[in-house]
């Protein structure tokens, strides 16, 4: 059977397949103390810290996470946990130095960019596979094998224990498709373009209806939002950023150049718009204006935000491929433990951290609090009865569609900057593809460690 039948026939018979941003300012001090000891039988009498990134209402929401400390304190009241909030724009210098005072916090929030290829693979962290156990291991691999993947080191220690996720896609504006007649090449059950043909043909004819500026626009004016630009370029015939061992940049191969190539011409046709001023913010605005047609960088998270300012039917829909089904980038979010030599409070952090994410009841409320999706199978459907149900329904869809986590590969920052300096040579200054593919690959490569 063909794979998104098959997703379609999943989806309806109603199996249920379970699936960030920044801010600014300095990290803010939240707590719950904890009741008068009575014998939780865990890491008694302890206080920890917890530091969290912002990730959906864990960032900054001191309200919601000092009533999560609050249900987690009515049954371990001898543990304290204090918290922290950062920010994406000075949280990574904050755990820096941290680091070198040598004092950082018990738990941090994150993903495994940081918890696994950092600071993880810096000899910072914690080996969590105690928590790793085989039923929570075959929970999460129901959802998504790349999950397993990405919490552990090449050598198999994990350093993370996952929360949530998101796969990232595009949208487009509905109602523009539709009086363009290019709703035809989108597959409304499984929320995917028929071929990567038929997406050029639905920009072709987007554009040929004179309705806005631009059908849709590739962004590269920075880093912001490159997980949309990757994905657009690997899907569209198959390619692969990284190899499958995550030690060497591919974005190089047949495939994807054939992509860019294809991109290129696309732009030089007028039926896409290449922006070397823009990042994802300034492209998400204009699809929100109304400007263009369809953005590269969308997720539930944009859908809320941007909620107020559309005057159309944003359709979230999965990248085109001429394979048989897309591989999305995502998100996933969870904890880690850096290593500080308390064994009490290494252990208050585990218990913690399993409350938090494992409890029968706590888990899918910790989960709504991040505004993404369950790693767990056994949790469901969080959304459901909720007011977010319907919102959150047609990005449930599109979880079975993650893709490999690659994002786990040494020299990640360098090949950020690389990757839109690529896109500006070849869109904008009209490279070579193959000559700036290679040198993109060869830069990239030789930042890895």
């Amino acid at each position: 059977m063909n794979l998104k039948k098959a997703v379609a026939l999943a989806l309806a018979t109603g199996m249920t397949l379970s699936l960030a941003a920044c801010g600014g300012g300095d990290a803010k001090t939240s707590g719950t103390p904890a009741p008068a000891a009575s014998g939780s039988g865990a890491a008694t009498g302890t206080e920890i810290t917890m530091w969290t990134y912002p990730i959906g209402k864990w960032g900054g929401t001191e309200a919601k996470v000092d009533e999560i400390i609050a249900a987690f304190n009515a049954e371990y009241p001898d543990i304290k946990v204090n918290v922290e909030f950062l920010d994406y724009t000075n949280g990574d210098t904050q755990v820096t130095s941290a680091i070198t005072a040598g004092n950082t916090p018990d738990i941090i929030m994150e993903g495994p960019e940081r918890l696994v290829s950092n600071w993880g693979a810096a000899g910072k962290m914690v080996d969590l596979s105690d928590l790793w156990t085989e039923e929570a291991t075959a929970d999460i691999a129901a959802v998504s094998e790349s999950v397993v993947n990405a919490c552990k080191s090449n050598d198999g220690t994990y350093y993370e224990y996952p929360l949530c996720m998101t796969t990232h896609c595009m949208a487009i504006n509905k109602e523009v498709f539709e009086a363009a007649d290019a709703m035809q090449y989108i597959n409304d059950e499984t929320r995917t373009w028929n071929s990567t043909e038929d997406f050029l043909k639905a920009i072709a004819a987007v554009k040929a209806s004179g309705q806005v500026a631009t059908p849709g626009i590739i962004y590269c004016g920075g880093q912001g939002g490159d997980q949309g630009t990757r994905a657009l370029v690997n899907n569209l015939y198959g390619g692969t950023y990284t190899n499958a061992d995550h030690t060497e940049y591919t974005a190089n191969s047949a495939e994807n150049v054939k992509a860019l190539q294809t991109l290129s011409e696309q732009v030089k046709a007028g039926n896409l718009t290449a922006d070397a001023s823009f990042q994802a913010a300034d492209e998400l605005q204009a699809f929100a204006n109304g400007t263009a047609a369809m953005t590269f960088c969308w997720n539930a998270s944009n859908q809320a935000q941007y909620a107020s300012q559309v005057s159309f039917t944003p359709y979230a829909v999965a990248f085109p491929t001429d394979q048989e089904t897309p591989a999305l980038c995502g998100g996933i979010w969870g904890f880690g433990i850096f290593d500080n030599g308390d064994e009490a409070k290494i252990e208050a952090a585990k218990t913690f951290i399993k409350f938090v994410c494992d409890d029968a009841e706590q888990g899918p409320e910790s989960v709504r609090l991040s505004g993404f999706f369950p790693v767990r199978a056994s949790q469901g459907d969080v959304y459901a009865g909720t007011e977010d149900e319907a919102r959150m329904a047609e990005f449930q869809v599109m979880m079975p569609y993650l893709g490999d986590y690659y994002n786990v590969i040494g020299g990640w920052t360098e090949q950020r900057t690389n990757w839109f300096n690529m896109l500006q040579q070849i869109f904008v200054s009209g490279e070579d593809v193959q000559t700036a593919a290679d040198n993109f690959v060869e830069a990239s490569n030789a930042a890895i460690k």
